[in-house]
């Protein structure tokens, strides 16, 4: 079935409005509290175990009342490399994604404010209802790239002289994701996945639990988020 997506310039005109209004909205918003707690296993799982149980029809009319699809598209699919896939990304990870831009845990960069004062305006039952519906989407259909990928080793292998443990291990032989928080990568915008790379390795980005991302991201060089991110990425 087709899926018929905004135009790009009207969703461009929606997204410039939108941002407007919520950079009023920040500048006006206290700062945020430096004691932020950090995600430990054990609050991760606490959270987790806490998450209320999603509304898939809900979390429909919250995407559209609250012009999510100006960032990320009519089912979760970015219309640039700006913003993230959302469209079958695992509920658990983007609900704790919305609980850490809330919660200002997620604000590395001026793309991160903006969220941050979106998700400042959600209970838990939406968040839990919009990851709902973006889980309901389905991941894009990819073939897994051959071994020949320059990233494939890191995917596949890892590296062991760098501490560098296995990108599938968390994230699934095909991208598809894992348990706990680690996401779904397939499919993910180049752009977006080596900002995030980026942001991970040179310490600007901390809501991840126990630092793991930090810890793995930190050694990669720029040539290896570029592969994977191609690598992952769907053509």
């Amino acid at each position: 079935m087709t899926r018929n997506h905004p135009t790009r310039w009207a969703a461009a005109a929606l997204a410039g409005a939108l941002l407007a209004g919520l950079a009023i909205a920040g500048a006006q918003a206290a700062e945020p509290s430096n004691d932020v707690v950090t995600w430990s296993p054990a609050t991760w799982h606490q959270a987790m175990r806490d998450m209320p149980s999603g509304d898939t029809a809900r979390g429909k009319e919250l995407h559209d009342q609250r012009f999510c699809a100006s960032c990320h598209g009519e089912h979760g699919e970015s219309l640039t490399g700006n913003w993230p896939h959302l469209a079958g990304q695992r509920a658990e990870y983007t609900y704790k994604q919305l609980v850490d831009y809330a919660e200002h845990r997620r604000r590395e960069d001026n793309r991160a404010h903006l969220m941050n004062v979106v998700s400042e305006g959600l209970s838990e039952q939406d968040m839990a209802d919009l990851a709902a519906f973006y889980e309901a989407q389905g991941l894009p259909d990819k073939a897994k790239p051959a071994k020949s990928h320059p990233a494939d080793q890191l995917v596949s292998v890892g590296d062991p002289s760098r501490l560098i443990t296995p990108c599938a291990a968390c994230h699934g032989s095909n991208g598809s994701g894992g348990i706990n928080e680690s996401p779904s990568l397939r499919g993910q915008p180049v752009d977006y996945f080596v900002r995030t790379m980026e942001l991970f390795r040179d310490g600007k980005r901390h809501n991840d639990v126990a630092h793991g991302m930090s810890q793995f991201a930190e050694p990669l060089t720029d040539e290896e988020i570029a592969a994977l991110a191609e690598y992952y990425a769907v053509d």
